[in-house]
């Protein structure tokens, strides 16, 4: 079976969207060449050559856009983004998110 790509977007609802995702970005910028534009408070992180995500700082929370190489991998790496979104937002943890696959 030919799997295609999977584009998934979410949404946590949070406090302080920007203070998570520059974490995010710093944390695992260590593994990968993230970036974070100040001007849009956007980072975008390149997990493989077939994963990356880009997430928004928006009112009430974080807007996230996810692509992956099949859905096994992206519902893969939604848990794994909300582990770090909310290992990071502890205070309000566990956070609350809506996906919805495109």
């Amino acid at each position: 079976m030919i799997e295609t790509a999977t584009t998934a977007n979410g949404f946590a609802r949070c406090e302080k969207p920007e203070r998570y995702i520059k974490q995010l970005v710093s944390h695992w910028g260590h593994k990968m060449a993230t970036s974070y534009d100040e001007d849009g408070q956007t980072g975008a992180f390149p997990f493989s050559e077939h994963t990356h995500a880009v997430m928004a700082a928006r009112p009430g929370g974080i807007a996230i856009t996810l692509t992956t190489a099949d859905k096994d991998e992206n519902v893969h790496m939604r848990g794994v983004i909300e582990r770090h979104i909310d290992r990071f937002a502890f205070r309000e943890a566990p956070l609350a998110y809506e996906w919805t696959e495109q």
